[in-house]
């Protein structure tokens, strides 16, 4: 293998757990964050050399990522199936019924809206960044997060208007 194979393997070993993680809060099935993890490598792996040379390459995955989903869902092969069941995978802390609740009420909204909140608020990144990752205008961004806040806190039961803080359990 090659340096820059060797690089890769590095990355990839360090950054799929996360990736993983967000994808599933795209898509809320772990096998398809999996593939989804697995395609998003793999379309990285090929262009490795050039993305290594950027100051950030976890930024490019998150952006790979989402459009891997977008395109996913778009796909006619697509098709979701609904079940009672959930992951057999433990929750990290003792809030695991309201992760749960959270987890369906990110389910019920559009999948763009999905990856603009999961971008946004879990990830943390800017209304330009998620803008660059989703190729969108930063107003469309900041509109699109609006109106996902408020349809998620009516999912979750909570009165209408801003939350102070702009968080979603406020």
């Amino acid at each position: 293998m090659s340096r820059a194979d060797d690089e890769f393997v590095e990355y990839a070993r360090a950054s799929a757990g996360q990736l993983r993680r967000t994808a599933y809060l795209l898509c809320r099935d772990w096998d398809l964050a999996a593939d989804l993890t697995q395609t998003t490598l793999a379309r990285m792996f090929v262009h490795w050399q050039r993305i290594s040379r950027r100051d950030n390459p976890h930024a490019y995955a998150r952006q790979v990522l989402s459009r891997a989903f977008l395109d996913h869902h778009r796909s006619k092969r697509s098709q979701e199936v609904v079940t009672a069941e959930f992951s057999d995978v433990p929750a990290a802390s003792g809030d695991s019924d309201l992760r749960l609740t959270l987890l369906d009420a990110l389910g019920r909204i559009p999948p763009r809206d999905r990856a603009i909140v999961v971008l946004r608020y879990w990830e943390d990144l800017s209304v330009e960044a998620v803008a660059e990752i989703l190729d969108l205008p930063t107003g469309t961004v900041t509109s699109q997060s609006a109106r996902a806040l408020a349809r998620l806190r009516h999912l979750l039961g909570q009165p209408a208007g801003p939350a102070p803080g702009n968080s979603l359990f406020a």
